[in-house]
């Protein structure tokens, strides 16, 4: 079994704002991003599996007609600071979000531990199904990081010590009972 997590195409956006689960559009160069990552992915694709949100699901259906979208592959939800540039957001709530940003959660959001379970739930789901073609997963960094992390034991606080492109194609290859990690952002 054959999985591609490829993370979604850059999103319209401006630097510097918070966004998680904010439906975002994604930007004027999208089809030539969607050609260059398709060079990384198998010809035949089996499963597509995505975020519904928007910068994901039109990805989605650039590589397939079958699709089933799931909401446990959104992005971590940042309650209040969605959209909000990361300046007006107020130092005293940042900080202590940024101490433990694995526990703790943004006002009327999601801690890193909370987006980890419904991730580690549907990915449960996938690999029992034990599917024998290629399956792609249209998703977010963060979702992309917490299933890495789970594969290699690493602690969730270090996941950010990969880095993780727009567009970018990561592979895990299942052989028997093993999952293995054969490359992350290509």
């Amino acid at each position: 079994m054959e999985i591609y997590l490829v993370r979604h195409t850059t999103p319209e956006v401006d630097k510097g704002v918070c966004y998680g689960q904010a439906d975002l559009d994604v930007i004027s160069s999208f089809q030539e991003e969607v050609n260059r990552l398709k060079f990384h992915l198998p010809k035949d694709i089996g499963k597509v599996y995505s975020s519904p949100l928007k910068r994901c699901k039109v990805l989605a259906q650039q590589l397939s007609d079958e699709i089933s979208f799931d909401d446990r592959l959104k992005e971590m939800s940042f309650g209040d600071w969605e959209l909000k540039k990361w300046d007006d957001i107020g130092t005293e709530g940042l900080n202590v979000w940024m101490d433990n940003f694995v526990g703790e959660r943004p006002a009327g959001g999601e801690s890193f531990e909370d987006l980890s379970a419904r991730v580690l739930e549907f990915w449960g789901e996938l690999i029992n199904k034990k599917l024998e073609d290629p399956v792609i997963l249209c998703i977010h960094g963060g979702v992309i990081r917490v299933i890495i992390s789970h594969l290699l034991h690493i602690p969730l606080r270090n996941t950010f010590h990969f880095h993780l492109d727009y567009g970018s194609v990561n592979k895990i290859a299942r052989h028997g009972d093993i999952m293995r990690v054969e490359y992350v952002n290509r």
